[in-house]
């Protein structure tokens, strides 16, 4: 199993930065997938990037230019960079790990850090 704990979110005025980070209790080396997911109040939780075991990233168009994410696999750590923050990233947002077993591909989720950014 994997454990995941984001931290680093909070309040910015639209325009400021916050760099989310999200620390895993195994090595990062051991999961194939790892991304970050948020879900506004009221709609759907949706992705916002991904990064491979390999360093391959992938972004939603609503965020690529402002969001980075990046990763310190001597920390089991993962980050989200957050620039040009406007007030529709406002969101929880979530940690995810995905791992194949087999045939079988687990998902780990951590609890969760809320963002809110201001008009």
């Amino acid at each position: 199993q994997v454990q995941l704990v984001e931290s680093g979110g909070g309040l910015v005025q639209a325009g400021g930065s916050l760099r989310l980070s999200c620390a895993a209790s195994r090595s990062l080396f051991s999961i194939n997938v790892m991304g970050w997911y948020r879900q506004p109040p009221g709609k759907q939780r949706d992705l916002v990037a991904v990064i491979t075991g390999g360093g391959s990233t992938n972004y939603a168009d609503s965020v690529k230019g402002r969001f980075t994410i990046s990763r310190d696999n001597a920390q089991n750590t993962v980050f989200l960079q957050m620039n040009s923050l406007k007030p529709e990233d406002t969101a929880v947002y979530y940690c995810n790990a995905k791992l194949r077993d087999g045939t079988t591909w687990l998902n780990y989720w951590g609890p969760g850090t809320q963002v809110t950014v201001s008009e």
